[in-house]
């Protein structure tokens, strides 16, 4: 019996109701301006650095983000680096917006995040997010601290990928950017340096790319040092190579 149109896009596409589709970047083999700023904004807003993120957001601006895709970017950072640093990111961000309004400046505020429509739960919208973005199979997210924490494995699903992740204003890419420039900020966090440099391989972001977040922290003062990044990077990529 022949298949009708719709029954062959269902076989290859999966079922209705997937996850928000996520903006597709363009293809670039380094990162573009916006890209840079959002990882200078990360690491000094996961810093707790409010002057120089003062100076970064103003950048950021000036290099086309809007409003509310750095907002974006801050609210995304209090998953990794707590609410307490991304309020202050917040909160400096709105004397940022102030100061450029009073002077003259129209700063874009840009889109809202697109509504959610999907019915399933949010643990599995999280679960297929997740497995998405890092690459690994269901049992696998579920093994170490998930299986020591079914707390902990629940709150990733249904509040980081659902939650966050899912939100179409910043593509997987650049949400991966934004970890991974925070985490390298914060230090004393290697194995998430670790497992998020293979996750941003796994949403397409390239070898070079993730090579120039690293080497964004040089030109950054106030910065950790780069070399146990740069090392756990050659790791990853050693790893993906064989």
């Amino acid at each position: 019996m022949k298949l009708t149109l719709v029954a062959m896009a269902a076989l290859l596409l999966g079922p209705l109701g997937t996850v928000n589709a996520q903006p597709t970047p363009e293809p670039n083999p380094m990162l573009s301006d916006k890209q840079r700023k959002m990882t200078t904004i990360s690491a000094y807003a996961a810093k707790g650095d409010l002057e120089r993120l003062k100076a970064e957001l103003h950048a950021g601006l000036d290099a086309q983000m809007t409003v509310n895709e750095i907002k974006e970017v801050l609210v995304h950072l209090y998953a990794y680096c707590g609410f307490p640093r991304s309020i202050r990111g917040l909160q400096t961000f709105m004397t940022v917006v102030d100061e450029r309004r009073a002077s003259g400046k129209k700063d874009e505020v840009g889109r809202e995040a697109t509504p959610i429509t999907d019915t399933r739960s949010r643990y599995d919208r999280g679960k297929e997010i997740q497995m998405k973005v890092t690459g690994r199979t269901e049992e696998q997210l579920r093994a170490g601290y998930a299986a020591f924490s079914p707390q902990m494995e629940a709150l990733l699903k249904e509040h980081l990928f659902a939650d966050l992740f899912e939100r179409d204003l910043l593509s997987f890419q650049d949400r991966e950017i934004v970890t991974i420039a925070a985490l390298i900020s914060m230090g004393g966090v290697e194995p998430m340096v670790q497992a998020h440099f293979s996750a941003g391989l796994t949403v397409g972001l390239t070898p070079d790319q993730l090579k120039q977040i690293v080497s964004e922290f040089e030109t950054m003062p106030g910065q950790n040092d780069t070399a146990s990044a740069r090392s756990i990077l050659s790791q990853v990529l050693k790893s993906r190579a064989e």
